[in-house]
């Protein structure tokens, strides 16, 4: 049986536009170029000043302040299918939009790439002292294969038959197994050490065989790593002193000559490019006491609504007979300079929106960034720069998360300088960084051979004023990548 009801639903739709805003506000920096080339590419519409012809006279296009727009809707503004031939012709923005953010001195040398030093890869350094030794042309080739099958860090965790497969199927080469594996030791034996090894284990024993087999210590730290690896690295120091019959000395000795040993041999030859770049989105200087903030001039892309478009458009608009095809036509072009309209707006947006976030944070955050000193660092929850702002938790949040801020003491994410509040025995509130700076300072004066539990490290905060359970001590403990008291100890 069919029943009918009725319901209301509260729906909340983006507009494109709106979208459009969120994702750019969300782009760090160092993307946001690729974006900007992304979209020149699909709307001919829009055109970039920078690679524009220069020697047009820029007195025809009338300049628009940014600030003129009104920007307190930082969703985006309506969308109308109405639309009039002015609309396009005074949106040209060539002086005021590329110009009013760049106030941090940053000029065309800024925008360059960085460039890297010239040096050999760690495939290619291998792949040299292949060449050097005297072989048959199948093992060169097996070699190669092995070199090639080696991750990032120096190992090789294909298996050997994974190799023989490959070897067949890509170079057309048969081989044995036992050739594969006595190519494998000649490339063991290759700089830097350790590489080519298939786990940490074999990783350390290449390493330490390298060294002078006849020195007592070296022989106890080959035994370590060969038999007692897992009672190593769980610092069993006790158990090792009575399997291996030696003193806390000799002991001592043994494991620091294992931790002198390179665990990730293929990151040692070269800095890894993969890791995106960081360009801080913001500059803050001090001035005699008074700070002052700045938008990274890449931020602010001279892009401007195409000339030949909107000719374009004001041909189609004033012809006196309008056919099927001559309508499409104006739609077409409508369409291509609505975007770009759209776009600018959403980047000149996206920069009034960056500066009053981070404008916002500074002036909460102001003796922080005076002096750079975590103690001074006040709660700060994304509520309380929303409500500053007047804008959504989730727009301060995203601007937060991607966005980065140059100081004279370092380059930060914006993410670092929100804090929950922690209150004091004397009902003061204070920022949770704070507490654990304390602990960090705790944990790097205390005796490494007797390192502190979380709860006499618990004790400690109270003693100070901070009444903080174990549990959260562990908490932070963990947040600063510190390990258990037992995982500190030292010999």
């Amino acid at each position: 049986m069919l029943k009918q009801n009725l319901q209301q639903k509260l729906l909340q739709k983006l507009s494109p536009q709106q979208i459009q805003f969120i994702k750019l506000l969300q782009v760090p920096t160092v993307s946001l170029d690729a974006r900007i080339k992304e979209e020149l590419e699909e709307n001919p519409a829009l055109e970039d000043l920078s690679l524009a012809n220069m020697n047009e006279p820029l007195e025809q296009y009338p300049d628009k302040d940014p600030d003129e727009s009104n920007y307190e809707n930082e969703e985006g503004g309506e969308n109308t299918d109405e639309f009039n031939i002015d609309d396009y012709l005074q949106e040209d923005n060539v002086n005021d939009y590329g110009s009013k953010y760049d106030q941090n001195g940053d000029d065309e040398e800024d925008r360059k790439e960085i460039p890297f030093a010239v040096q050999s890869s760690f495939y290619e350094n291998l792949q040299q002292q292949l060449d050097l030794i005297p072989l048959s042309d199948k093992d060169f080739q097996i070699g190669q294969q092995i070199i090639g099958s080696l991750d990032d860090d120096g190992y090789l965790r294909r298996s050997i038959t994974s190799l023989i497969d490959d070897l067949a199927f890509s170079q057309n080469v048969f081989a044995e197994e036992e050739e594969v594996e006595e190519m494998l030791k000649v490339i063991q034996g290759f700089e830097p050490a350790g590489v080519g090894a298939r786990d940490l284990q074999e990783c350390l024993l290449i390493q330490l065989r390298k060294k002078d087999a006849s020195n007592p210590v070296i022989q106890k730290a080959i035994r370590i790593v060969e038999h007692y690896l897992e009672e190593f690295t769980r610092k069993h120091y006790d158990k090792l002193e009575r399997v291996l019959g030696v003193t806390s000395e000799e002991l001592r000795d043994a494991v620091n000559e294992i931790l002198k040993l390179n665990p990730k041999p293929g990151d040692s030859s070269e800095v890894s490019t993969k890791q995106m770049q960081v360009i801080p989105d913001f500059h803050i200087a001090n001035n005699d006491g008074v700070l002052v903030l700045t938008l990274n001039a890449q931020n602010a892309p001279e892009l401007r609504v195409s000339r030949s478009y909107q000719e374009m458009f004001e041909h189609y608009d004033k012809a006196s007979q309008k056919d099927k095809k001559l309508k499409e036509a104006v739609q077409f072009v409508k369409q291509k300079l609505d975007s770009a309209k759209w776009f600018i707006d959403a980047i000149k947006q996206r920069q009034q929106t960056l500066l009053k976030t981070m404008n916002a944070i500074m002036h909460y955050q102001y003796d922080y960034f005076l002096t750079g000193d975590e103690r001074n660092l006040r709660p700060m929850i994304l509520k309380d720069i929303a409500d500053k702002i007047g804008m959504d938790i989730s727009t301060v949040s995203r601007v937060a998360n991607s966005k980065y801020v140059q100081t004279e003491f370092g380059t930060f994410l914006l993410k670092s300088f929100f804090s929950e509040a922690i209150q004091t025995e004397s009902g003061e509130e204070v920022s949770n960084k704070e507490v654990k700076k304390i602990l960090e300072e705790c944990i790097g004066k205390e005796d490494k051979r007797h390192p502190l539990a979380d709860e006499k490290l618990a004790e400690i905060l109270k003693e100070k004023g901070y009444n903080i359970a174990r549990r959260t001590v562990a908490k932070y403990r963990e947040a600063m990548n510190i390990p258990v008291a037992r995982l500190r100890k030292e010999l």
